[in-house]
């Protein structure tokens, strides 16, 4: 039984070695073969002295290398990083010096932007570059390609790497500033890949497309899922839902995982009769499925199964609503998915009634170590519960999602809302924070205020309020391309609204961005 996560792919050796493993563009890979590209660089890991824990960063889009980083590291005892592609240098810069990253896999694209800020990550020692391609790095730090690194005969690693050790770090934004690093264990990736492939029902012969980035712990589960039950998962990097289908109709695939963004470009596209004949379920996460979308969806895949799902990455996964229910609570996220307990806790910890809102906390083997160096945010969000069982006390950890819900009397959940500030769009969490420094950044506003306000197709859409004394303004179309030139697309605010006043304040003095989200809570126009 697999219990690291490299064993997910080891364990199909003996009797799936032929078998088809991952799929990238024209470049298929067998068990085996995949198993000696995650040997190959695990080997050159060892054989450089990376230690036990020791962070690893990938930055590159998906590709057989990234994945084969993410379980070499595995299989080296080491901690990968698998940073957003989308994410500017800056941004990046901010991880490499907050988990104290020592190998950083990248590209020679993207290594150009980067290279005048690595000097300030002082743990990194090494780069590889995955493709072809001039290098520009600082003469200090060794630049390898990625053929030349491959070590597969490097001594075994002697340290002990238990399945409660740290695996990897996935930083997600944070309502108080830059991203965090959720620490998450290899117990968590193989458990929690094994509650998923049971209630999906996912079988040797799947082809699961895997269409969201790797950075993401939905996206990432295509790899563990597929692998957790010997199947394939095909990598995509898309720009239209075009694209989607034709990849679905080409590789034959059975199931797709996607967030609303996605689901709603696929239902308003015409499919062809192709693109579904293979496909047996579909999965939504990141936000709620408009009811529109997913009727469009299922007559377009009739043969499909919806699975409408929820989650938080302190914790993987947490419910999943089974198909058959879809009809009759097209509203629920759900019940708790197998071998994990998802309960509605009231302030006091006590449990909340029937229709009662309440905070859900999610219970189980899926709930991660906590957050990277942050003791603080860590005790926030992550906080003992003790249980009896068998008139034994023990303490475990708990994760408190910081959303409100209520469950009716059947234990189906509803979600109410957030408690925090965080905005969720295109199934990103976003910290409104980190808009605000952008703006203020650019030199082009004396306040700002980010938020999100309901939108059907992207769950929220952002909404940026500022105030610039200076004469004449604010230039909304100015401040929008300093913020194309900071952030990540999904990061851009989608209405600029300047105000000639200073921004309203709440009781505590601090810019009233929930009075602003309910002041300026209106679908979205053209330009500002």
């Amino acid at each position: 039984m697999p219990t690291l996560l490299h064993h997910l792919i080891d364990q199909h050796l003996p009797a799936r070695a032929g078998a088809a493993a991952l799929v990238h563009r024209d470049r298929t890979f067998d068990y085996a073969a995949l198993a000696a590209l995650q040997d190959g660089f695990a080997g050159a890991l060892r054989r450089r002295g990376i230690a036990a824990g020791e962070r690893v960063a990938v930055f590159l889009s998906k590709c057989p290398e990234a994945v084969a980083v993410a379980f070499g590291s595995s299989k080296a005892g080491a901690c990968f990083v698998p940073v957003n592609p989308l994410l500017k240098p800056a941004q990046l810069a901010h991880v490499l010096r907050d988990c104290a990253v020592r190998w950083l896999v990248t590209s020679p694209e993207r290594l150009a932007a980067l290279a005048p800020l690595l000097p300030g990550c002082p743990a990194l020692e090494r780069i590889v570059l995955v493709g072809a391609g001039a290098v520009d790095a600082p003469a200090a730090l060794p630049c390898e390609r990625w053929d030349e690194v491959l070590d597969a005969a490097a001594a075994p690693r002697v340290d002990a790497v238990l399945d409660g050790d740290p695996c990897a770090i996935l930083y997600t934004s944070g309502s108080t500033g830059l991203p965090k690093g959720v620490v998450v264990s290899h117990r968590n990736f193989v458990s929690g890949a094994a509650s998923v492939a049971a209630y999906l029902g996912n079988r040797a012969d799947d082809r699961l497309l895997a269409a969201l980035p790797l950075s993401f712990d939905a996206g990432f589960s295509q790899l563990t899922t597929a692998f957790t039950v010997g199947a394939c998962a095909v990598l995509l990097e898309y720009l239209t839902a075009a694209e989607v289908l034709r990849t679905l109709a080409r590789e034959r695939i059975t199931g797709l995982t996607g967030v609303p963004p996605l689901w709603i470009q696929l239902a308003q596209a015409a499919w062809p009769p192709e693109a579904a004949r293979h496909l047996r379920y579909f999965a939504n996460t990141g936000g709620k499925l408009p009811r529109a979308t997913l009727q469009r969806l299922r007559e377009q895949a009739p043969g499909a199964l919806p699975f409408l799902m929820y989650g938080l990455t302190e914790a993987f996964r947490s419910t999943y609503l089974p198909p058959e229910e879809v009809d009759r609570r097209p509203d629920s996220i759900g019940r708790a998915i197998p071998n994990q307990e998802v309960m509605v806790l009231r302030p006091d910890g006590s449990r909340c009634g029937p229709r009662e809102p309440g905070e859900l906390v999610h219970r189980g083997s899926t709930v991660t170590l906590g957050y990277w160096g942050d003791a603080v945010r860590t005790a926030e969000r992550f906080r003992p519960w003790r249980s009896p069982h068998g008139g034994v006390l023990r303490d475990e950890w708990v994760v408190h999602s910081g959303d409100t819900v209520e469950m009716d009397e059947d234990g189906f959940l509803y979600f109410i809302g957030r408690r925090d500030e965080m905005i969720k769009s295109s199934g990103y969490r976003i910290s409104p924070v980190e808009i605000e420094e952008a703006a203020y950044t650019s030199g082009l506003v004396a306040e700002a205020a980010a938020f999100g306000v309901h939108d059907e197709r992207l769950g929220q859409a952002v909404v940026l309020a500022v105030h610039a004394p200076q004469a004449g303004g604010c230039d909304a179309a100015v401040l929008r391309a300093a913020l194309q030139r900071a952030l990540p697309t999904y990061m851009v605010p989608g209405r600029i609204v300047a105000f000639e006043a200073p921004l309203p304040r709440n009781a505590n003095g601090k810019i009233d961005r929930a009075g602003l989200s309910q002041q300026l809570a209106r679908p979205l126009t053209a330009g500002a």
